[in-house]
């Protein structure tokens, strides 16, 4: 890392490409624990075929540029397709807890201009557990349990609370017409959490119909392994020294 983040920092969210994003949801996957989020939405972008459609920047706080044969790339990257009804974004940045609320307000802004109704974040999170809790949970503001969650197989997180980025999220959903759902996973230390990824990726599936292929996501894993295991050392330093320990208990 290159120093401490500023207090207030600002993101700005552009659009590349020669149309606007025309998505009912936009699915987000942040550096964390376990990179569960982050490995399923950089799933969903290969298996969808999405191509890249815009881009989260900012000059307020420390960050990274990874790169892949050599050729660098923006870390927190939208992408969309026109025949596919949701918009993905994939942030290999991290987002301490005093920008969270920053990140989260620009994200929300554009989704708003943007006409995207809901947003969605796939998360590994770090809770007690036995093997029957590894499935899929949500936490969800009602308008969003009421449109997509009255006939899905997923059961609610019983109780606890979050930070960071989902919770500034589901805040602002509470009291906005911006409908929010955190669908979360138990994940474990190992990056990337390939069976967490495949069960969110499952999630996203059956709520949103994508017809997304599971079969290779555990190749796809194995294959970001060692970028993925480098981005996760990076994140655990930063959230050591930036940010408390996300807590969501079932």
């Amino acid at each position: 890392m290159d120093g401490p983040a500023t207090a207030e920092p600002t993101f700005d969210v552009q659009e590349s490409g020669d149309t606007d994003i025309d998505a009912d949801a936009l699915i987000a996957g942040f550096s964390e624990f376990g990179l569960a989020g982050l490995t399923a939405v950089d799933y969903l972008v290969q298996q969808l075929e999405l191509t890249p459609a815009g881009r989260v920047t900012t000059r307020d706080m420390p960050t990274i540029t990874p790169f892949d044969g050599g050729r660098p790339r923006h870390p927190v990257r939208l992408f969309s397709a026109d025949e596919v009804d949701v918009a993905v974004l994939v942030s290999e940045l991290f987002v301490p807890a005093t920008a969270a609320r920053s990140f989260s307000d620009a994200l929300l802004d554009w989704t708003a201009a943007a006409d995207v109704p809901e947003t969605v974040v796939l998360s590994g999170v770090q809770m007690p557990h036995a093997e029957e809790d590894h499935r899929t949970f949500f936490v969800a503001t009602d308008d969003y349990r009421e449109t997509r969650l009255e006939d899905a197989d997923v059961p609610p997180m019983a109780s606890g609370f979050t930070d960071g980025v989902k919770a500034s999220l589901l805040a602002r959903g509470i009291d906005s017409p911006l409908r929010a759902c955190v669908y979360a996973t138990p994940a474990h230390p190992q990056a990337p959490d390939a069976e967490a990824a495949l069960r969110l990726v499952e999630t996203a599936d059956e709520v949103y119909d994508l017809g997304v292929d599971t079969e290779p996501m555990k190749s796809f894993a194995a294959d970001v392994q060692q970028h993925y295991q480098d981005l996760a050392e990076r994140i655990e330093q930063a959230r050591d020294e930036q940010q408390p320990e996300d807590r969501m208990y079932m």
